[in-house]
């Protein structure tokens, strides 16, 4: 990379929103998320800079941060999968099929490309994505036990294993300098996370779930940093906005974890409910604590990944029950009820619904379930369905 590149790097890849009024930084963020042509990924490698895409749930970017590469988070797309769908069989979960699209189409361009063993599907993904790209295609494979004494140190190394790869990528050695200065921006960035979350649960009025989502979701767009100065604009703008409170049912949303509701969806849901905690994109709010700035890097990360961190389906701790992390989140946020939502051909995701229903059951918290895909554009029946669920709360 020529120092001209290097110098161009330096520059804003989502320079919409600066020096806007809050609604319009909302709109820019709205835009940003749902462009399907993923243009700060396309600046970025204009500039001369590397992207490394990585599949649902959670990947340690700041590994690749570290190697002054871009963290992209591939979520899939609102897109016909018209190019990959002959590269995979039909029952199978959208996401998996548009994400592929995105590269074969040429969308978005890569020099590596990441994937996790969380279902049986994205366990081949890499290799499907492997023979139809010329750059790497690896699996990260995060402990199957996590509660082993032996998970830190084994995924730790796996780490490792993905430092070495990403070296040869960026063409520069990562070294424990490195990946403290990226540790010291994540740690920012999660802490930000955290205010905004603590805001949309204490003040929903002031933020409404797809306003969140969409500051969240900027995060695997654009570098850290950027991210980070968006946030510490926004979150005052916020905290001063004149939203009036409304009587409306506090409710939490489970089912985000991997392939995501369409944005729209999101705001109908919105428009009837204070959505006060998810587990929407989780992967990006995965470590719930600052990352330990001592000792080895890729341990502490390791480390936190298992022992500072939040709860999906596709991880299997025994100390993590589902039921027991999806009641103590409703009850942690306040909230009166849960809308429980499912991708279409999603095992883990349908199998946590049979999870979640009968914990709910038990203790008679009334909840709406629903099954989405993420190239759903009608939403008029659901949200008749989930107005009349919110009115029964409201007036029983």
């Amino acid at each position: 990379m020529t120092a001209t590149s290097v110098e161009r790097l330096t520059d804003p890849l989502f320079p919409e929103w600066r020096g806007a009024a809050l609604e319009e930084i909302l709109y820019q963020c709205r835009e940003l998320v749902e462009d399907t042509e993923f243009p700060t990924v396309r600046r970025w490698r204009e500039a001369g800079g590397k992207v490394i895409g990585h599949f649902q749930v959670y990947f340690p970017e700041e590994v690749a941060h570290a190697g002054g590469l871009l963290p992209f988070k591939v979520r899939g797309a609102p897109v016909e999968p018209t190019h990959a769908e002959s590269r995979f069989g039909s029952y199978l979960c959208s996401i998996l099929k548009t994400s592929l699209e995105l590269a074969l189409s040429k969308r978005v361009e890569l020099e590596m490309f990441v994937t996790h063993p969380i279902c049986d599907a994205a366990r081949n993904l890499a290799g499907v994505w492997g023979r139809n790209m010329a750059y790497p295609c690896r699996i990260l494979y995060l402990p199957q036990n996590p509660n082993s004494a032996f998970a830190a140190p084994y995924l730790r190394d796996e780490y490792d294993r993905v430092r070495r790869t990403l070296e040869e990528i960026s063409g520069r050695p990562i070294g424990g300098d490195d990946l403290r200065r990226s540790i010291a921006v994540f740690n920012e960035n999660r802490s930000l996370l955290r205010s905004l979350y603590a805001l949309k649960r204490d003040r929903p009025w002031l933020l409404a779930a797809d306003e969140a989502y969409v500051l969240v979701a900027i995060g695997g767009l654009i570098p850290r940093e950027e991210h980070n100065e968006l946030l510490g604009t926004v979150l005052p703008l916020l905290e001063a906005r004149g939203s009036p409170k409304q009587d409306k049912v506090r409710v939490i949303l489970e089912g985000g974890f991997c392939e995501q509701p369409p944005l729209d969806l999101i705001r109908a849901i919105a428009r009837s409910c204070y959505v006060v905690d998810d587990d929407l994109l989780i992967g990006l709010r995965w470590i719930t604590e600052d990352v330990p700035a001592d000792g080895d890097p890729l341990l502490q990360l390791a480390e936190s990944y298992l022992e500072r961190s939040a709860h999906s389906p596709v991880q299997h701790d025994l100390r993590k029950p589902k039921d027991r992390m999806m009641l103590e989140r409703l009850e942690r946020s306040g909230a009166q009820a849960a809308i429980l939502m499912a991708a279409k051909m999603c095992e883990p995701g349908l199998e946590e619904l049979v999870v979640q229903t009968r914990a709910l059951d038990r203790r008679g918290i009334p909840y709406f379930v629903s099954e989405f895909e993420e190239n759903m554009t009608s939403f008029d029946s659901l949200e008749i369905q989930l107005e009349t669920f919110v009115e029964n709360l409201l007036f029983d």
